[in-house]
């Protein structure tokens, strides 16, 4: 990448001489004006005002223009002999955390290249101490003919410098902030963390300017002679009232929709069927009642009287039979509980029966057997 200056960056009594190079680039696309009835090039041309001939840029110089309208000539040499201690110099003043710079202040951005061999070692040396520190540099330089305040932070092995506004270019945000009081629920707040979350974060590597592309294809469609022209479907704007908590849970079911999130399924179906309703509170509702819980509708008068007593009737003979109907389960339980331990007792008797008498005619064959038999005499 081509240098646009060089000088050298001043760390205390260590001096490290420094290319600068522009650290992004414009991919927007420029247009040239034209003669719209025959397309010829439209071009500015510097004339002079007082005889009225075309001026080469050799020849242009700097002013100065007063309140009354004349011009003080400034050359390049004058603005030379400035004390200016910034000429060619990046002077560090100090040391702060990153987060104290605010984001407003930040303009251009520079990679701070070493200028030599010798440069190597205290680049080195400042770019690890950047990183251990986890602060940033402020420093001064100058550039284009003004002295300008800067912000030197490490981006992967190199040195990168912001350049940075002055305090006082900074305006304030009078008369931006809305002008009339606003109160947010929790409810809307738990919705809008809800749909951040559901959103979650993106590769900013993935992010591309679909509009320079769809210019581009424009372009090359007209240059080839095969361009349709097709009107733009505009959504209507503005005139409509809108339900906050309605657009947030609709935000919500389509961020899970998109994502493909379990839960997700028939989201599309529901986006199309939901109809967002608005949550109303009662006025003097309780302090206790949750944020987005619809209060009770008040009724009074000798119905709303009747109909309670109705229902604690009804409430109390549902109570009583409920209680009787457990009571008769709980009798037919506890006598098919005695029946069958009844049962289950008999069955052991007879059992202990039978056992015994098995025993008692085993004996009596074994003895039998084990009696010698008498002989018959012939």
């Amino acid at each position: 990448m081509r240098s646009i200056w060089n000088g050298a960056i001043s760390f205390g009594l260590v001096s490290i001489p420094i290319k600068l190079v522009n650290a992004t680039e414009s991919h927007s696309i420029s247009f040239r004006q034209i003669h719209v009835s025959d397309g010829g090039r439209v071009r500015y041309r510097k004339v002079c005002e007082l005889d009225g001939e075309e001026v080469p840029s050799a020849e242009i110089g700097k002013g100065y223009e007063e309140a009354d309208g004349s011009i003080v000539p400034i050359t390049d040499e004058d603005l030379a002999q400035l004390p200016l201690a910034t000429a060619k110099t990046i002077e560090i003043m100090s040391f702060v955390p990153a987060e104290e710079i605010d984001p407003l202040q930040m303009d251009a951005a520079y990679y701070l290249a070493a200028n030599g061999a010798t440069a190597a070692k205290p680049y080195t040396l400042l770019r690890e101490a950047l990183k251990r520190s986890r602060k940033v540099a402020i420093a001064k330089y100058a550039l284009r003919g003004r002295e300008r305040l800067g912000m030197l932070r490490v981006v992967d092995d190199v040195i990168a410098m912001h350049g940075l506004l002055w305090p006082d270019e900074i305006r304030a945000p009078e008369g931006v902030a809305p002008e009339v009081t606003v109160s947010v629920r929790d409810a809307e707040l738990d919705l809008a963390d809800a749909l951040m979350a559901t959103l979650g974060e993106v590769e900013m590597a993935s992010l591309h300017d679909d509009y320079r592309e769809a210019v581009e294809a424009l372009i090359v469609a007209k240059s080839g002679g095969a361009f349709e022209p097709t009107e733009a479907v505009v959504e209507p704007a503005g005139g409509q009232v809108i339900d906050l908590m309605a657009a947030l849970e609709k935000s919500v079911r389509a961020a899970k929709a998109s994502r493909g999130e379990a839960g997700a399924a028939g989201g599309a179906e529901a986006e199309a069927q939901a109809e967002v309703t608005p949550i109303r509170r009662k006025a003097g509702a309780g302090a206790g009642a949750g944020a987005g819980t619809a209060a009770p509708k008040a009724v009074g008068g000798k119905k709303s009287t009747a109909a309670s007593a109705k229902k604690t009737a009804a409430s109390a003979a549902t109570k009583k039979k409920a209680t009787t109907a457990g009571k008769s389960a709980a009798s037919k339980s506890t006598s098919g509980a005695a029946a069958t331990k009844s049962t289950a007792k008999g069955a052991a008797k007879s059992t202990a029966r039978t056992t015994a008498a098995a025993k008692k005619t085993g004996a009596a064959a074994a003895k039998k057997a084990a009696t010698p038999r008498k002989r018959t005499s012939a």
